[in-house]
């Protein structure tokens, strides 16, 4: 497999050289080939070796969606994280790195919210409305938040990872990575010690040209994450054109036909069939048979007809 960086460009970088001997960690010794002048020697074949897999692990991360954010403060490093940030799109940070960035990212979300607001009311007017100090003051928050999480503002969840230059000056960033289960990628001297990263890249992280010479292979690991990402996005797009236009639809539900008559049986179940029949159970009406009923007419007329005889009598006899 070919080597992202040379052991040449290595050397003319000036990674190999590391701190004075009295100010060295002993967790380093693995990483440390000789000793020069009271100065210690980094092995540069073990950088290789590791810049390759932070290589792989940044690319292979960023092809699956998702983000580093890179983490560097220190007077060498600030600019070149700036602008190797900037040109592969990910967060970062190259101001104080504010306490609770990663452990407490609810909150910190939130003041990015709270600049954006603040910003909307600069941009839309909306602040002429107050009065003049109130106006400097929204003015000097907004100018205090930009300083501070203008790196972070687009970063809307945790990163996967996080790139880091000196872990002894950002050594409350390693220790919110770790207690969130972040991976650190980091480039170790060797006076700092190597148990909280993840990925150790042993290098000088003093000289701004292997700083710069390692966050640029970083950031073009980025690169490349992201354009076999959108290779997959295209060939993905690609099949989906290509696939036949005729799509597995569901197969139609049967219609029921006007015309034939349907019994209750094929339609309900036993237990609505049972309820029914219960229901519509036949009652018993008594009533009169039709001759009975004529029978009955006409013994009431002849007793009508008996009782106006006997009134007529009555009537003539008192006459």
């Amino acid at each position: 497999m070919a080597t992202v960086v040379s052991m040449k460009a290595l050397l003319e970088s000036g990674v190999h050289f590391g701190h004075r001997t009295n100010k060295w960690n002993p967790h380093m010794r693995p990483y440390i080939f000789t000793e020069r002048n009271g100065i210690h020697i980094i092995d540069l074949q073990q950088t290789v070796k590791s810049l390759n897999q932070a290589y792989n692990v940044v690319r292979d991360t960023v092809a699956n969606g998702g983000t580093v954010l890179f983490v560097g403060t220190k007077r060498q490093a600030q600019e070149t994280i700036k602008e190797e940030a900037i040109r592969a799109g990910m967060p970062y940070v190259t101001e104080r790195w504010l306490g609770g960035m990663l452990t407490n990212w609810v909150t910190m979300y939130q003041r990015i919210t709270e600049l954006d607001r603040l910003e909307k009311m600069r941009d839309t007017g909306e602040i002429n409305r107050l009065t003049k100090k109130e106006g400097l003051l929204i003015e000097r928050e907004i100018n205090r938040l930009l300083i501070r999480l203008s790196g972070v503002r687009m970063m809307k969840k945790l990163p996967d990872l996080v790139f880091i230059v000196d872990v002894v000056r950002e050594e409350t960033a390693v220790h919110e990575a770790n207690l969130t289960n972040v991976p650190v990628i980091a480039l170790v001297d060797t006076n700092c010690d190597p148990r909280g990263v993840d990925y150790v890249i042993p290098s000088n992280d003093d000289a701004i040209r292997a700083i710069k010479l390692l966050v640029g292979k970083i950031a073009d690991a980025v690169i490349e994450g992201k354009a076999m990402r959108k290779e997959e996005f295209t060939e993905e797009e690609e099949a989906l054109a290509a696939a036949p236009a005729t799509t597995t639809q569901a197969p139609p539900r049967p219609r029921i036909e006007m015309e034939v008559e349907m019994e209750d049986k094929d339609l309900l179940g036993e237990s609505t069939l049972a309820k029914m029949s219960s229901a519509a159970a036949p009652r018993i009406e008594i009533s009169a048979p039709v001759e009975t009923r004529v029978d009955a007419d006409e013994d009431i007329k002849e007793e009508e007809a008996e009782e106006e005889g006997e009134e007529e009598t009555e009537e003539k006899s008192e006459a």
